[in-house]
């Protein structure tokens, strides 16, 4: 195992690097949701790195901590320009943040990383794509609670989700039928909850209902 404060070095210079980049890309006036998403899937994806350290429960839990205090606090202080150019009229960063920590309390103190994995990337990945497939090409509309959504969205949304459950899940147990079957149930059920937006609630709600979900399709068909 590398030492934990390489670890460290590694974790905050990429976190540093997805902010820093962030930063520019606001100074350069691209627009808010391409930030927020490029965010979005930076921060999500550094459940991989600490994967691969296999970097320890305290360690991690302490970087989801921080990153959620660090979201909460963004809301009332212009920390960086690039933080708040992704926080919309929600809870939505926080609930996002919030779910990486409780995730990694759950499934790292279990040694599941593979389950927490699952929880963020599918969130990560699919809702980033859902809300920039729908923004561009969105035409079918539909409303969940007085929330505007797209078809369109939605598809993309399942499909991406649908990959990252074929990646994650392929590469621990092996592309098998087992493999595609828990990722199609994976895929619909993140859909699914993704469509219940109010507030931001779906960040919370899509990566620990999929993770949940994930664990006992892993208990039962996979192992």
């Amino acid at each position: 195992m590398i030492p934990w404060w390489q670890q460290i070095f590694w974790l905050a210079l990429w976190v540093g690097g997805v902010l820093g980049i962030a930063q520019q890309l606001a100074l350069r006036g691209t627009r808010e949701e391409y930030i927020r998403k490029f965010v979005h899937i930076g921060t999500g994806n550094i459940i991989l790195l600490a994967w691969a350290l296999d970097t320890p429960l305290w360690l991690a839990l302490g970087f989801g901590i921080v990153f959620s205090a660090v979201t909460l606090l963004s809301y009332r202080v212009n920390i960086l320009s690039s933080i708040n150019s992704v926080n919309r009229k929600s809870w939505g960063t926080f609930f996002y943040a919030l779910s990486i920590t409780l995730l990694i309390g759950i499934f790292w103190s279990r040694s599941e990383p593979l389950i927490a994995a699952l929880g963020i990337l599918i969130m990560t990945w699919g809702d980033a794509f859902a809300a920039l497939v729908g923004q561009a090409w969105g035409r079918r509309t539909y409303h969940v609670f007085g929330v505007k959504k797209t078809l369109e969205g939605s598809l993309a949304m399942g499909l991406v989700s649908f990959v990252v459950c074929i990646l994650l899940l392929g590469f621990v147990y092996g592309v098998r039928i087992e493999v595609l079957g828990c990722a199609m149930l994976l895929a619909t059920t993140a859909t699914a909850l993704e469509t219940l937006s109010v507030a931001g609630i779906d960040n919370l709600t899509v990566p620990l209902g999929s993770a949940i979900l994930g664990s006992w399709l892993i208990r039962h068909f996979l192992v």
